[in-house]
């Protein structure tokens, strides 16, 4: 058989992902009966916390607990492993929340091309956090695009979009995974329509809203002058990272919290940043407009509880302006 393959034949494919977005795409290829997975690569292990152990991506991890290898690799363009793809005879390669840059030899490789799996409806939030973009903005509907590559980040021609409505109260954790699983819905079909049945991809239309850039710990710091609802959106935006949070006084002196759940009111009485009366069990807290009502949080150095649980033994008074 030819590297590119018969009719039908199975689509010699190689994988690259990191991230959970591409956890329910594998899940689904394995048990494609039109695709051959014949190798999988993922970024390289990364020092983790304090200890600065050495851990496999999300998407490695997965893999590996299901008894595959995975490569890990240093630069997808280099000529080693340009080689290697070549020795395998792939026809497409399949890239979804990766995490470096394809050059040009690298696209021209396989004779179908480098499929990626974006998680948004291109043109809209091209770029590294599509997902935390489409919450922070409190858009009613996303979805996941199937694009050729090209030189450009994230302007290929695409082969099919999805839509799928956003729920008011999910994270970016939940609502990625299921883009990930609506993906993988699709995935094999489109394989199978470009290496064998010829799907020719459309051009981008003109991008209307900006790149999104990756993500920063500092961007989680709420300003209290944001409206209720934008703080709100954060909150579910940065979970599970880098969290919203804030500072608020406790026995003198300042301690930060992560909130992980909240709610809000479109009401506002009292200034910007003011913890406002409440019945116990949330704090309330004065926004540019609106009002905050905090559920659930991480206080630095413990495990999430609730507000109620933390302020029995740590008295938060109402008055106190929040910086």
């Amino acid at each position: 058989m030819s590297a590119c393959g018969t009719s039908q034949s199975k689509i010699r494919t190689y994988y690259l992902s990191s991230g959970n977005l591409g956890i329910s795409i594998l899940d689904a290829l394995r048990n494609e009966p039109n695709v051959e997975l014949v190798g999988i690569g993922s970024q390289p292990d990364r020092p983790v916390g304090r200890k600065h152990a050495l851990t496999p991506t999300a998407f490695a991890q997965h893999a590996l607990e299901l008894g595959l290898q995975v490569d890990r690799i240093q630069s997808v363009n280099a000529p080693e492993f340009l080689e290697k793809l070549r020795d395998l005879g792939i026809e497409i390669l399949l890239v979804v929340a990766f995490g470096q840059l394809l050059k040009r030899d690298l696209l021209a490789l396989p004779p179908y091309g480098c499929l990626n799996v974006h998680a948004s409806l291109l043109p809209t939030y091209r770029g590294a956090c599509p997902i935390n973009a489409a919450i922070l903005n409190g858009d009613a509907e996303t979805g996941v695009t199937f694009m050729r590559m090209d030189a450009g980040l994230d302007t290929g021609p695409i082969y099919k979009s999805v839509s799928l409505a956003i729920d008011d109260t999910e994270t970016t954790e939940q609502l990625e995974a299921r883009l990930g699983r609506l993906a993988a819905e699709h995935i094999g079909g489109v394989l199978w329509k470009i290496a064998r049945e010829g799907l020719v991809p459309t051009p981008q239309p003109p991008a209307l809203t900006p790149n999104v850039r990756k993500i920063l710990k500092e961007d989680g710091a709420i300003h209290w002058t944001c409206s209720a609802q934008r703080i709100y959106n954060m909150i579910r935006a940065y979970q599970p990272w880098p969290r919203a949070y804030t500072y608020v006084p406790v026995k003198g002196a300042m301690q930060r919290i992560q909130i992980t759940k909240a709610t809000y009111d479109a009401d506002t009485n009292g200034a910007p940043g003011q913890i406002m009366p409440s019945d116990g069990k949330t704090l309330a807290i004065a926004c540019g407009s609106g009002t905050l009502f905090i559920h659930r949080f991480i206080p630095d150095g413990k495990k999430e509880m609730n507000t109620a649980d933390f302020t029995r033994g740590n008295p938060i008074m109402p008055g106190s302006i929040l910086e």
